[in-house]
């Protein structure tokens, strides 16, 4: 059977095994994947190259050293390899991405604010983006430490231990700073009368 025709875990046990070809067929599978995923979030093409070689290199550090346990599960554990990197990279330089916009098939700006919905659907295409840019400059309204949290937690995924190391505070407060992040978007909504409701 060729080498390309077995699957993610398959190739990881060969090349825990000694086959360095495995890891070529992996990292050839999944690198547009993986580096689409670190662009997304830094939008900078040589830090994203970078953060994307740290990956690999830690991939075939844990590999190297028995310490790999994610069968099955082998780009997201990658995935969240890098998404560790960026986190700590910022934390470096201590400041958060700004809040990324993505557009879909069609070019249509699409928020990535998950907890936010529309009521209802809008077709207009100039009302759909001042809708959502009205959201953007909402979740900018709130004080610096709830915003900074309302981000890291809904727009990029991060856990509230993670937010809470990355701030330097207690996981109470970071859970306190969402809580009150997210009841003061909620009256920030209703005093601008958006059609806006949380899922």
């Amino acid at each position: 059977m060729s080498i390309q025709l077995l699957n993610d875990n398959e190739l990881v046990q060969l090349y825990i095994g000694g086959n360095e070809e495995s890891l070529s067929v992996l990292l050839n599978r999944h690198k547009r994947k993986i580096f689409s995923s670190i662009m997304v979030v830094v939008k900078n093409k040589a830090l994203a190259e970078d953060i994307f070689q740290d990956t690999f290199f830690k991939v075939i550090q844990t590999l190297k050293r028995g310490q790999y346990s994610e069968e099955g599960k082998f780009l997201p554990w990658v995935i969240r390899i890098a998404r560790n990197l960026i986190i700590d990279h910022f934390r470096r330089i201590k400041k958060m991405p700004p809040v990324p916009v993505y557009f879909n098939e069609e070019g249509e700006e699409v928020s990535v604010f998950n907890t936010l919905a529309s009521d209802q659907p809008v077709d207009d295409y100039d009302e759909t983006v001042k809708f959502k840019k009205s959201i953007r400059s909402i979740i900018n309204e709130l004080p610096a430490d709830q915003r900074e949290v309302v981000i890291m937690r809904t727009y990029y995924d991060m856990s509230f231990k993670e937010i809470a190391d990355f701030t330097n505070v207690s996981i109470n407060t970071a859970l306190g700073r969402m809580r009150y992040g997210l009841l003061n978007l909620k009256k920030l909504i209703e005093e601008k009368n958006l059609e806006v409701s949380f899922r």
